[in-house]
Formats: C-alpha cells, structure tokens, sequence
C-alpha cells in the first residue's frame, strides 16, 4: 500500500513547523547549561501546529506526541494507524543554538513505521522516506537526492552517538571501536545520518526511551537499505502502554549489523 498522502501532508507538517522553529531560534536566548530533560515554549508551539495539521487530514487516526497540548484530549493516542510526533528532537541542541534538533513525524499502520519524516531546521534540510518507496533528501530548494546506507566494512565504522562527557568515550562506542564518532544532540539526526551513509551505525543503549525518539527515523534508515533492530537484533515493538523502548536501538548501513550487536553483547 502506498502512503503518497500521508507523506504530503507529513512534509507539509514538518515544514510548517520549521519555519516556526527558524523564526523563533532566531530570538531565542541560549541556555548554555541547558538539562537533559529541557522543554521550550517552542516545543509545545511545534507540536500544537503539527498535531493540528495532521488531525484536519486524518481527524480518526491517534495521535502520540512527546508535549501535552491542549485540544487533543479527545483523539486516541495509539490505534490501527498513529502518528507519531517529536515537535523538537534534541532540545538540547536548539536551547544551546547548536543547531542540533530535529522535527520528526512518523506513522505507524498496524503497528509498522510506514513513513518517516526528519526535519532540521537549522540546515533547511529534509530527510524523509516511505514503505516501499525509497528515501530522499532535499536541503533548501535543492534537488531531490536520493538516500542510501554506506558500504563501510565493520572495520572502517563511523558511528553517530549523543554527546558524551570529555574524556569518558561511551559505552557503545568503547565496545564497537569505530573508527570514527560523531556527536549530535537529536536521535532523528542520528538516524538520518545513517540513512544518508554519513554514519553506519547508531546504538541508542539508553533504558529507556520513547516511540518518538525513533519512529520518524526508523523508516529512513530501512528505505535507505539499512537495518533496524532492537539491540539484542529482534524487530522494534511500538505501542506498549506508556509508549516506552526498554530494549534499545540499533541502526546500521546492513552488513555490520551482526558484529556490531556482538560487540555490544561482549562478544
């Protein structure tokens, strides 16, 4: 089935919300400290417009977002087909004006990721795919260019990681030994990188995280031939309860997949 609509009206969402996001970084004041668990007006303003754009084209799909907003008490948040919404992912970055955030909007049908849009504003680029359709990016009013995962051997990896305290490499990164690591605040960046073939593997190790950290992304990366797998390589399980992930993430350009969950089992 293909989702060409869903798709418009996800890109449409996506590049409405980062015209606001443009605008309003513009102004804003940087928090240089900013926690780990920061949330912005701008968040809420992000996801008030995407949530409304997406509820006027389909008013009986659910709809599971990180913010609360109100006006949306009413519409289920998980069901046969949800999207999935991070108004701004990796709000560290956008408080510090690193320009490290994403706009990501994922839906899910049956309990699949279907399509996947990953918007950063700061660099007017769009990342974005559908089943069964490929994966593509567009920066600014470029031409379209279609994405595909690296062919880099296990051997030569570059690895996408979050940020990790100076002199104390992560865990992932100490048991895969990349051969190179970049750092960036937002897991829908992450997973975009991978899809582009700028990284070859992401390894979100964190016990806990959330749908909308990965569900955009997640489609990305499998249109762009990658794989995607829980870490110990079973499929990715949407739509528990509360809407968590307790069994990681794990994101690779395909052929290093099985090293790779090896080396983070200790093997």
């Amino acid at each position: 089935m293909a989702f060409d609509k869903e798709l418009l009206v996800a890109l449409e969402a996506a590049g409405k919300a980062s015209k606001l996001i443009r605008k309003e970084y513009e102004s804003f004041a940087a928090v240089p400290d900013a926690p780990v668990d920061i949330s912005t007006h701008v968040d809420k303003a992000s996801q008030e417009l995407i949530l409304n754009i997406l509820h006027a084209a389909y008013p009986n799909d659910a709809l599971c977002a990180e913010e609360s907003v109100a006006g949306f008490d009413g519409v289920p948040k998980s069901g046969k087909r949800t999207w999935v919404v991070d108004p701004i992912d990796g709000t560290r970055g956008f408080a510090k004006k690193v320009g490290q955030f994403s706009v990501m909007i994922g839906l899910l049908v049956d309990g699949e990721a279907v399509v996947g849009v990953v918007a950063e504003p700061a660099q007017d680029r769009t990342t974005y795919a559908q089943r069964g359709n490929g994966c593509y990016c567009a920066v600014g009013d470029e031409t379209l260019t279609r994405c595909r995962v690296s062919k880099r051997a296990p051997g030569a990896l570059v690895m996408t990681q979050s940020w990790a305290k100076p002199g104390q490499p992560s865990k992932a990164s100490e048991a895969i030994k990349p051969a190179k690591v970049i750092e960036t605040y937002s897991g829908g960046v992450k997973l975009a990188q991978v899809a582009r073939g700028d990284a070859d593997v992401y390894a979100n190790t964190y016990e806990n995280f959330y749908d909308w950290d990965i569900c955009a992304g997640h489609v990305l990366v499998v249109e762009a031939g990658g794989t995607v797998t829980d870490l110990a390589g079973r499929p990715i399980v949407y739509q528990a309860a509360d809407f968590s992930q307790r069994k990681g993430l794990l994101a690779t350009n395909g052929p290093a997949h099985a090293e790779v969950i090896k080396k983070l089992a200790g093997g």
